[in-house]
């Protein structure tokens, strides 16, 4: 009857743990899910998309205007909202592209070194798309006055040159009808940062109160499967404002919000955040701005920086120096547009979490790893070796604690028999006898509470880095990034059907399961039998919790499983006292 019922209540406690765990899954661990194959990055929520809410024009206390919404066009084709304007193509290394002269706006970028999928002939990843498509998302720069005409969404620019590249500039102008030129100076490096000088100059009679900014636009939350917010990856705006990096706002906090609108009294750079991608303006260096996210009407989001007006003399010029940065969040890249440009923590785009100082130098590894191997899944599994060997000393001391607590569990249970009507004594006495036989009882869980962060930093890291993006490991695996995608219910891919993802086992789950039971086999028993049962069947119900994962992140976990029972074995042969049956 105690069988029975300890087996019941195992396997209730098992059914709550797996029915519960995909809200967990969901709100912390999001697995990544089949990518989709789209046009863009960016989506539409639902609303009609159209042309973006026209920038601000007027100028009143110092920062721009709040903008208005406007009529919403029909829906059209990238290609026929970029054949229906004149353009400056831009071409980088990196980077192909163009600068729509309507509005002067960076509406079409494309990221070269990225696929939209793991198939050969599978687009690049659009980042920017002009206004009035499905996934409009943009750059914008201009002014904003009061008694002067300023360039707007439907300006016509004369440009200067016929390419944006690293080594040709282009430049904008427009001029007024009472004297007033405005231009914007484009260059562009060969990764991802664009530079951008606005100069006005008044040739008119009197002095101009002009103010500038550079926003994003954006139609519409992203739709692609891999870009979900949660609690452990931030999807939506971001920057550095108000003196840190914020995380705190994602689109539907700034839909719920009375005014739509979060505001900062500074910033560094601000923008929106993809699981891989950014797209950011950045004011110069320790320049003085205001600063805000907004849910705009018509499904629209923004982000922007503006800086207070100043008056313009006649006959002479004001310059302010304006960045957009629009590629991928690699950690290089970033990392030297911090400590070169002098742009702030615009690292930590990549939303590293708590545990930023294990996943900095775990990144900076596994990237060195895989550069000397030159596959990825191999240099996790190396990874995952040297953080073994690096924590073999405190496991050493973990299992010659266990060692050590079982030689005298047979004194405890004599203790806990003496004293068990007093339980401060039988708590002095215990304390006294950790002491006498030189035992310290919290030494066995220190290896545990050490690779907790470390697990949660690699996580990040598998989860996170552009770098392991559609990277291949071997034989089916051919994106690490990606859950495993042989599946025993669909046959393989034989049949055409995707099972749900708790459903979704697959051989890199089946050895998760496996090496976790052999592990668990190798452990002292527990005296308890509710405990027995529990570790007999938490194998097997890990496996179809991680089935869905990155098929990196199981990667990493069947070799630290292997790794785990060499040591066991190594630790047995060594503490021979370990393997005897515990004292009931």
């Amino acid at each position: 009857m105690d069988d029975k019922r300890n087996w019941i209540t195992a396997i209730l406690l098992s059914a709550a743990i797996l029915l519960g765990w995909n809200f967990v899954a969901q709100k912390f661990f999001p697995a990544p899910k089949k990518p989709d194959v789209t046009t863009t990055v960016a989506g539409t929520g639902g609303a009609a998309p159209g042309a973006m809410p026209p920038a601000p024009t007027q100028q009143g206390t110092g920062a721009a205007a709040a903008p208005a919404a406007s009529t919403a066009p029909a829906i059209q084709p990238v290609e026929t909202a970029l054949a229906a304007t004149a353009r400056v193509p831009i071409e980088t290394p990196t980077i192909q592209g163009s600068i729509n002269l309507v509005g002067a706006r960076i509406d079409d970028i494309t990221l070269t070194k990225y696929r939209q999928t793991i198939k050969k002939d599978s687009p690049p990843v659009r980042l920017f798309s002009p206004a009035g498509t499905k996934a409009a998302y943009l750059a914008n720069l201009g002014w904003s006055a009061q008694g002067v005409a300023v360039p707007g969404d439907t300006t016509l620019w004369t440009a200067s040159g016929t390419r944006l590249t690293p080594a040709t500039p282009v430049t904008l102008s427009w001029s007024n009808d009472s004297g007033q030129t405005f231009r914007i100076e484009y260059s562009i490096d060969d990764k991802y940062l664009i530079t951008a000088k606005q100069t006005i100059v008044n040739r008119g009679t009197a002095p101009v109160a002009v103010g500038s900014y550079a926003l994003i636009d954006r139609l519409g939350k992203p739709t692609h499967p891999e870009d979900h917010d949660s609690v452990t990856i931030h999807v939506g705006p971001t920057g550095f404002v108000d003196g840190k990096s914020n995380f705190e706002w994602d689109y539907d906090d700034l839909e719920k919000k009375d005014d739509k609108t979060a505001r900062f009294t500074s910033a560094g750079w601000l923008g929106f955040s993809d699981k891989y991608w950014l797209a950011a303006v950045i004011p110069a260096s320790g320049e003085k701005v205001s600063a805000e996210m907004s849910a705009m009407t018509g499904d629209v989001f923004r982000t922007m920086f503006a800086r207070a007006s100043q008056q313009v003399a006649p006959n002479t010029q004001t310059t302010a120096t304006s960045r957009i940065f629009a590629g991928a969040k690699e950690v290089g890249i970033l990392s030297t547009y911090q400590e070169k440009a002098g742009i702030p923590r615009l690292s930590n785009a990549i939303d590293w979490g708590w545990f930023e100082f294990f996943a900095v130098p775990i990144f900076k590894l596994l990237d060195w790893l895989f550069k000397q191997v030159g596959n990825f899944g191999v240099a996790i599994m190396l990874l995952t070796l040297i953080i073994r060997a690096l924590m073999f000393p405190i496991a050493q001391r973990q299992f010659h604690s266990m060692a050590q607590m079982r030689l005298v569990q047979p004194k405890m249970k004599a203790l806990q028999e003496r004293y068990k009507d007093d339980k401060q004594r039988q708590q002095q006495e215990l304390m006294k006898l950790y002491k006498d036989e030189k035992i310290n009882p919290l030494a066995g869980c220190l290896p545990i509470v050490i690779q907790i962060p470390i697990f949660y930093a690699l996580y990040k890291v598998l989860m996170l880095t552009i770098e392991m993006r559609h990277q291949p490991f071997a034989l089916w695996i051919k994106d690490l990034s990606a859950p495993d995608p042989a599946h025993f219910l669909n046959l393989f891919g034989l049949l055409n059907f995707t099972p749900p993802s708790l459903l979704a086992l697959g051989p890199l789950a089946l050895l998760l399961g496996i090496t976790m039971f052999l592990q668990f086999r190798l452990n002292p028993q527990a005296t308890d039998p509710v405990q027995q049962q529990v570790f007999k069947i938490m194998p097997w119900l890990f496996m179809f919790i991680m089935a869905p994962f990155a098929a990196g992140l199981l990667l990493y976990w069947i070799t630290n499983n292997c790794l785990s029972i060499a040591q066991q074995q190594f630790m047995y042969r060594k503490f021979p006292q370990l393997k005897a049956a515990p004292t009931k």
